[in-house]
């Protein structure tokens, strides 16, 4: 039995898979080293079998109390008292003492939660450093058993989804290495993302100073090739020394004493060896003993970094889709394959043709569950860089910003100077569906061609279900053409419309020029006509006034009146709906039902959004005459013209957004009719996991239900993920890490100027709308947003948000109800998350925290 309570790191097989719950993840990377020949100090590991021996009955009750317990602080405090107040156990104090090294020795947490592909938990455990003698070591031991249940780790498994009775401790006793100087390395840099790319922070002495920030270290930045290309010195804190006799010391660092460069090869060389080993870049903490000789004291993978996006080979410039659509979550399996045919379909709509739609384009590429476009070719065209520019200046701001500057790289020249190729395609795609002939149209009979649009759509939905009595199959290829060419030929029948109104609205602004005040051509976009999402947050709205005038509470299981002639119209739409795999509306009514408990309780009925929208379409109309006015004769009578015109078309920019809603929704009831019969079969657990398969997999009879269950693990993951780049490099380079937080000197935020006018309210961070509340005048703070978030706006006093441009689909629906709003705000959910209230400047671009005076 004491074979099972401590083992030499040598004998720890790291391949098997039931080391990890024996040993931890800390002892099995440890072990990995020292099996591959890495310079790791020896050692043994106390397993999570004399864990448990030891303080398996006094936790049990313990956990079984505080079952779904919130509060973390009371069960870590008499967790840590329990384990603390136990024996340890002879026989494991006996094997303890047997096997442990001789000398000063390092005791180590090795949680079975840690040192994760997925979860760190760097820090969440202690560590005993310069343990001296074997009582000593017993104590240490108990303490790092203890050290399981601070409040910190308890709070970090509890936020990683990680049931605390499942997690178990091992403890490393590791000879000590009496370090002149230690540190920590990371193979990749974790700011920017960049691989290969070393980070090196050290100061002399016990690594523990630099790990827990109680000194200044000196930090190294070391490329690829071994160049160093950032050195700064180490300047004062705290040096942690190890104590003859036993344990450290704190001392004041008043030396400014560099690493030599033949260290810093070494520990590079070491990392390079430790990432090759564990197959993914590593976080390696290291020390240098008196001889010279580096050692890896610890190595676990870097797990904030974002995943590498494949592509061709060299390098590449990829956009994330999902940020730019304003979905930050990672989308479903399902989603995916639906986002490669619709791809697919784009392509070949601008005559590239794609053999298998189910790996869609080559320019589409899938990473963290994610969807990025590689637009390196279209960077090195000149019509396609200016193409990109504009369309992201308008749409997505931050991204456009961030990809200017990567422009001077050498890779990124340009090399196709001619715009003929790029002319011809386009050409081909306006002759083919007589765009300019409708856009021309779209100005002389404006509703002519609103109605031509809209009964496009309607005719379109009809062929949209498949054929009653369809097989499985059919169901699925029905599917995958509904999505390949139901989408993309739609889009140039319904577009010229509203590229009317964009284009009539760039000629005023050209006619006008500096005659219009910064914030009045928004201004007149306010209070849209004919904007299929306004028309459905007024139509909710209504829904709610008819519900507070009668008195009906919105609680039940029943819906309340009128919700089902709601949902029968607006039952397609839902949060991220861009994504197949999620649930509409009409699946799930739930988020509607806590948005229309939130308008209920606005009382004031100057704020009422149908209130607030006249009066923002009766600002638009003065505008417009103030601007014609100020224009003054022939040019003054175009500007009204256009303007007017911006007026009744701009309104339709949603519809082939609201088709491309209505496709998806239409394949996602087509495969719930799929999943349903793959259920029945046995072929899976239930019937809406046939959203964690691929279109292809499917149609498939085949039993998928351990598939499904690991794709909801790593979706599950991917949801917890809080950071996705813009922008990303092949070489895993975020650019937008590289340049400036966009901050004012006086501390204001600053971002896209998106709707005018001033707004000062408390801050509301929503990540996720369903189930928020947002109370009657808030500022929104959020990442991104899509129609499924624009019932919230009614409420809301202003708007901030991460992403998008001047005519990004929040910033146009702010417009149209007159609320202030700033959008690509760099990471405005993080930096506003402390601050109770901001002043919202949609003119200039500014946020600003305010003092709470009241």
């Amino acid at each position: 039995m004491t074979a099972d309570l401590v083992l030499p790191l040598d004998t720890i097989d790291p391949a098997d898979p039931a080391t990890l719950g024996r040993v931890g993840g800390k002892a099995a990377n440890l072990a990995a080293l020292v099996r591959a020949g890495l310079p790791a100090p020896g050692g043994v590991c106390v397993t999570t079998a004399a864990y448990r021996r030891a303080v398996g009955a006094a936790l049990d009750g313990l956990l079984d109390s505080h079952a779904g317990d919130t509060e973390t602080e009371v069960l870590g405090e008499k967790a840590r008292a329990a384990v603390l107040a136990v024996p340890v156990p002879e026989d494991v104090a006996d094997a303890v003492r047997a096997a442990c090294p001789d000398g000063p020795v390092a005791v180590r947490s090795s949680a079975t939660a840690e040192d994760l592909p997925d979860a760190s938990f760097a820090g969440q455990q202690d560590t005993e450093l310069n343990v001296v003698g074997p009582d000593a070591v017993l104590d240490a031991v108990r303490r790092c058993w203890a050290s399981l249940w601070t409040d910190r780790a308890v709070a970090y498994r509890g936020a990683q989804g990680i049931d605390h009775a499942a997690v178990a401790l091992a403890v490393v006793i590791q000879r000590m290495v009496d370090a002149r100087w230690a540190g920590v390395l990371f193979t990749a840099n974790p700011v920017t993302g960049r691989r290969g790319q070393s980070v090196i922070d050290a100061a002399p002495g016990l690594g523990e100073a630099v790990v827990s920030g109680a000194v200044d270290p000196e930090h190294l930045v070391v490329d690829p090739d071994g160049t160093i290309a950032e050195r700064r010195a180490g300047t004062g804190g705290s040096l942690v020394l190890a104590r003859p006799g036993g344990g450290t010391e704190t001392v004041a660092r008043t030396d400014t004493a560099a690493l030599d460069g033949e260290h810093v090869r070494a520990l590079t060389a070491l990392g390079r060896r430790a990432e090759a080993l564990f197959g993914a870049p590593q976080d390696t903490e290291w020390a240098i003993d008196d001889d010279g000789t580096a050692w890896l004291t610890q190595s676990r993978p870097i797990t904030t970094l974002y995943p590498l996006v494949p592509g061709r080979p060299g390098f590449r410039l990829f956009l994330s889709a999902n940020v730019a659509q304003g979905v930050f979550r990672p989308f479903t399996p399902a989603g995916l394959s639906a986002a490669r045919h619709l791809a697919t379909g784009v392509a070949r709509l601008l005559g590239t043709p794609v053999d298998d739609p189910e790996q869609g384009p080559p320019m589409l590429s899938e990473a963290g569950e994610r969807v990025f476009v590689d637009i390196t070719d279209v960077l090195r065209s000149r019509v396609g860089r200016a193409g990109a520019r504009g369309v992201l200046g308008v749409m997505e701001r931050r991204s456009a910003e961030v990809i200017a500057t990567q422009l001077d790289r050498p890779e990124l020249s340009v090399t196709r100077r001619s715009p003929l190729p790029a002319l011809r395609r386009v050409g081909r795609v306006a002759a083919r569906y007589r765009i300019p002939l409708h856009v021309v149209g779209a100005w002389v009979r404006p509703a002519r061609a609103r109605e031509r649009a809209e009964t496009l759509i309607r005719e379109a939905e009809r062929t949209l279900p498949a054929p009653a009595g369809a097989t499985r199959e059919e169901r699925v290829d029905h599917t995958r053409r509904m999505l390949t060419d139901g989408f993309a030929p739609m889009a140039p029948r319904i577009a010229p419309a509203p590229a009317a109104g964009f284009l009539a609205l760039g000629l005023a602004a050209k006619l006008l020029g500096e005659r219009a005040r910064p914030g009045e051509l928004g201004t007149v976009l306010r209070g849209l006509p004919h904007n299929v999402t306004t028309e459905m947050d007024l139509a909710l709205w209504d829904l709610a006034a008819r519900l507070r005038a009668d008195g009906t509470p919105l609680t039940g299981d029943a819906p309340p009146p009128g919700l089902d002639a709601f949902l029968a119209a607006h039952g397609r739409r839902a949060v991220a709906e861009i994504d197949l795999g999620l649930p509409r509306w009409s699946d799930d009514p739930a988020h509607l039902l806590g948005v229309l408990a939130n308008y209920v309780r606005l009382d004031d009925p100057a704020r009422a959004p149908d209130v607030v929208f006249a009066r923002s379409a009766a600002e638009a109309e003065v505008t417009v005459d103030a601007l014609a006015r100020r224009a003054g004769g022939l040019r003054g009578r175009v500007v009204a013209f256009a303007l007017h015109r911006a007026r009744a078309l701009v309104g339709l920019r949603e519809l082939p957004k609201y088709w491309l809603v209505t496709v998806l929704a239409a394949a996602r009831a087509e495969l719930a009719v799929v999943g349903a019969e793959l259920a029945a079969a046995g072929r899976l657990e239930r019937a809406d996991d046939v959203f964690f398969l691929s279109l292809s997999e499917a149609r498939e009879d085949v039993d998928r239900r351990d598939l499904v269950q690991q794709r909801r693990a790593t979706y599950e993951r991917e949801l917890r993920r809080r950071h996705v780049p813009r922008i990303v490099l092949s070489d895993g380079t975020e650019p937008e890490a590289l340049g400036d937080a966009g901050e004012a000197p006086d501390g204001a935020l600053t971002g896209v100027p998106a709707s005018a006018g001033t707004v000062t309210g408390p801050v509301r961070v929503i990540t996720d709308p369903q189930g928020a509340r947002l109370e009657p005048g808030d500022v929104l703070v959020c990442p991104s947003t899509d129609p499924g978030w624009t019932p919230l706006f009614l409420t809301a006093g202003g708007l901030v948000m991460e992403m998008g441009g001047s005519n990004s689909h929040g910033a146009v629906v702010a417009r149209e109800y007159g609320l202030p709003a700033v959008v690509g705000v760099r990471d405005a959910v993080a930096r506003l998350a402390d601050v109770a209230r901001v002043q919202v400047d949609g003119t200039s671009g500014r946020v600003t925290p305010v003092q709470d005076n009241r």
